[in-house]
């Protein structure tokens, strides 16, 4: 079954900020694909079929928004411009859905969407979506600015560089936050958990990074990061399995922790691998409720398979994991995945002006039948990260000292505590303990020590800490998937 030239995408709903950081980068098909079916219908006739019943039955409707068209061009107090007033008209008629997922994009942020298919980006390097009315952080990308500054899932962004982002679309506060390399994003964070807000500074960048990280672990376990299911990742991943299957590898380990999505082409194709002939790799399923699962063309592998998520697993992400878990066994270790499960397709032919229309028009399944949208998957064997995982970079606005209170204390005695230098306590309330500890910590580094924590001490007990956090021995869910596969290859 076709969907002629359209676009179909299954969106993770979150934007990337990157080269041109306004677009939605989700599970999408690009191009004319073939959803193979002899029993389903058409999701594509269903959808032209409705649409063309709802045209007969809308005239009244479509005469009203005419109108009113008419009605503010010839009297408004003000010239106003005709295509603003169409391109506000769709994207209203689309808030009404109340789907954060269906989308208008005019003919600027219709080509950005098409752009950061790609995996060279210039930004600060974070995947954000709008959640409960506030620009969110999804993920940053690893190795990218916001990565570096401390950002983390969940942080939701309230300003950038003294902007408001309240009341903004998704599309319109990215384009604040974007700009180009060497530049400054002041950006305003608020942190669950945290009572106060605290600011930021991400330097925008240049962001190239490969999408696919292989590298072979002790017991001949093989280990591959997706960061992003890009247009070359299915290429990338396959080339570096082969590597790793010619080295001798007896098990995989599979890291989607933080991926958001990506290309579906590009998970299928990496399902096949493992995914054997005949079986779903995922299930659509359309607005009557029928089902049309995507079947795999691929042999299997003999080696078991595990696979690392976590809240920042998103679209194709949770599509792989599942595919995986139901067909194989696999073992889904760290956290809950982000949950999102539907799919939109975008309509890039029917304006002839560059705009494209995102509209959600199915759901997807996992293979046994499990809708995961806003539940996520859980995973089979929950661990969690240390605490020090998930702090947030010091905002360095004043010199912290004894007898201070608040968000920033807590981090720091967070990250204190992470570098095995107990402060005591990490309630936030900079104790007597604490400032031995930041003692400690300024001896050991040949800083000036006086226990307090100025713009330079702070400097050096973030990269300290984030040092630490990107060294893999301390990575607890990786651990344990290492643990687990250890058990599987040596029976």
């Amino acid at each position: 079954m076709a969907f002629k030239k359209r676009t179909a995408v299954i969106f993770a709903a979150f934007m990337v900020l990157a080269m041109i950081s306004g677009s939605v980068l989700t599970l999408a098909i690009v191009g004319p694909l073939s959803f193979a079916s002899n029993k389903s219908q058409s999701l594509n006739a269903v959808t032209d079929t409705n649409s063309a019943a709802s045209t007969a039955s809308n005239g009244k409707e479509e005469q009203k928004i005419i109108q009113a068209m008419n009605l503010i061009e010839s009297r408004y107090v003000n010239k106003v411009d005709s295509t603003q007033l169409a391109d506000g008209a769709i994207s209203g008629m689309l808030a009404a859905l109340d789907d954060p997922f269906s989308a208008y994009m005019d003919a600027k942020e219709a080509s950005q969407f098409n752009e950061t298919l790609s995996s060279t980006f210039q930004g600060i390097g974070a995947e954000v979506i709008m959640q409960q009315g506030k620009v969110t952080i999804l993920s940053p990308i690893k190795g990218s600015p916001a990565e570096k500054a401390g950002l983390q899932p969940n942080d939701a962004i309230l300003s950038v560089n003294g902007d408001s982002l309240e009341g903004l679309s998704l599309n319109d506060a990215v384009m604040k936050i974007r700009g180009p390399k060497g530049t400054q994003a002041k950006l305003q964070i608020q942190r669950p958990g945290i009572t106060k807000p605290m600011q930021i500074i991400v330097v925008r960048s240049e962001i190239k990074y490969d999408t696919i990280d292989a590298t072979m672990l002790p017991d001949h376990i093989g280990k591959i990061e997706i960061r992003q299911f890009s247009f070359d990742t299915d290429k990338r991943f396959n080339e570096e399995l082969t590597k790793l299957e010619q080295q001798g590898m007896k098990g995989l380990i599979i890291d989607v922790r933080n991926d958001p999505g990506g290309l579906l082409t590009a998970v299928t194709a990496i399902a096949e691998n493992f995914v054997p002939d005949g079986k779903p790799i995922v299930i659509l399923q359309d607005r009557n409720g029928t089902k049309d699962p995507q079947n795999s063309k691929g042999q299997g592998k003999s080696y078991p398979v595990d696979v690392l998520i976590n809240g920042g697993s998103a679209s194709a992400s949770e599509i792989l994991a599942g595919a995986l878990h139901d067909n194989i066994g696999a073992k889904l270790i760290g956290e809950k995945s982000f949950g999102k499960g539907t799919v939109q397709v975008t309509f890039d032919k029917e304006f002839n002006d560059g705009s494209d229309l995102k509209l959600t028009i199915a759901k997807w399944l996992t293979p046994n039948g499990v809708w995961i949208h806003k539940k996520g998957i859980e995973p089979d064997i929950k661990v969690d990260q240390p605490a020090y995982f998930k702090v947030l970079g010091l905002s360095k606005k004043q010199t912290l000292k004894y007898d201070m209170t608040g968000d920033d204390v807590k981090m720091l005695q967070i990250m204190l505590q992470g570098l095995g230098i107990e402060p005591g306590r990490t309630d936030g309330y900079f104790s007597k303990d604490t400032e031995a500890a930041v003692k400690q910590f300024q001896t050991s580094h040949q800083l000036a020590v006086n226990g307090e924590v100025d713009s330079k001490t702070a400097e050096w007990i973030e990269e300290a800490i984030f040092k630490k956090i990107r060294d893999p021995k301390n990575d607890a869910q990786l651990n344990a998937a290492v643990q687990d596969m250890q058990s599987k290859i040596s029976k």
